[in-house]
């Protein structure tokens, strides 16, 4: 029987019930979520840079998806709150931490979700 182990980022519980516990669909839900959090980090970063805050706050709903299939919901909730900031254009002077958040939260879910395969493939 595979443990459970707590991580500060990935639920582990809701990744397993998405997966059915396969460690195959982890790793292919992995790659996808590392390449989907650098091209989404980019592009907040051109569309801050732009002040194009309404691609902005659809941005930010698509990130939100994103980490949710992962179960970062304190992520998902922060990126909820700037969806509908960026949408209305309120409060642009946050929106920097917002994405520096992002990409600081993702890397550090990328560094779990790196360990939980590793785990899962020396325990098979």
């Amino acid at each position: 029987m595979i443990t459970i182990m707590d991580y500060k980022f990935i639920k582990m519980e809701y990744l397993d019930s998405v997966s059915g516990g396969d460690t195959g669909i982890i790793s292919e839900l992995a790659l996808i979520f590392k390449e989907q959090s650098v091209e989404i980090y980019n592009e907040m970063r051109s569309f801050l840079e732009s002040k194009d805050y309404k691609s902005l706050g659809l941005l930010a709903h698509k990130a939100k998806s994103s980490v949710s299939i992962m179960g970062i919901n304190e992520l998902a909730d922060m990126l909820k709150t700037f969806e509908l900031q960026a949408r209305d254009g309120k409060e642009p002077q946050v929106y920097e931490s917002y994405i520096e958040r992002f990409k600081n939260d993702t890397q550090e879910a990328i560094k779990e979700l790196d360990e939980i395969i590793r785990n899962r493939l020396k325990n098979n």
